[in-house]
């Protein structure tokens, strides 16, 4: 994995209104780090509830202000389902593994790296 690319892993099955502020807390340390380029795995995710898509729209928001992108790795049906219905499938690019979100981000941010 390239060094500018960070991954945070989310090692739970429901990302809902208990859950979700931990993982702002994450997304916003990683970024405070200056970490841009974002996989989030929901690999271990069944199910997302709204507070969860907020947290992540947040996150887009905050990278996107430091010209960063946020990608989701999403192989599970009913986690994509929420992405799907809210129409955050089209906000977020969305891969089945980790390997491709990483290959998607090399692909289209060759260049970026934390030196500036």
């Amino acid at each position: 994995m390239s060094e500018d690319i960070t991954l945070v892993t989310i090692a739970t099955d429901l990302v809902d209104v208990y859950i979700a502020p931990q993982v702002r807390d994450v997304l916003v340390d990683v970024i405070n780090q200056g970490r841009y380029l974002l996989v989030v795995d929901f690999t271990a995710v069944d199910s997302v509830d709204s507070t969860g898509l907020g947290v992540l729209v947040g996150g887009l928001k905050r990278v996107r202000a430091h010209q960063g992108v946020l990608v989701l790795v999403v192989p599970g049906v009913r986690a994509r389902k929420a992405f799907w219905i809210t129409g955050l499938s089209k906000v977020f690019p969305i891969f089945d593994t980790v390997d491709h979100a990483v290959e998607f981000l090399g692909r289209e941010f060759p260049r970026m790296s934390l030196s500036g």
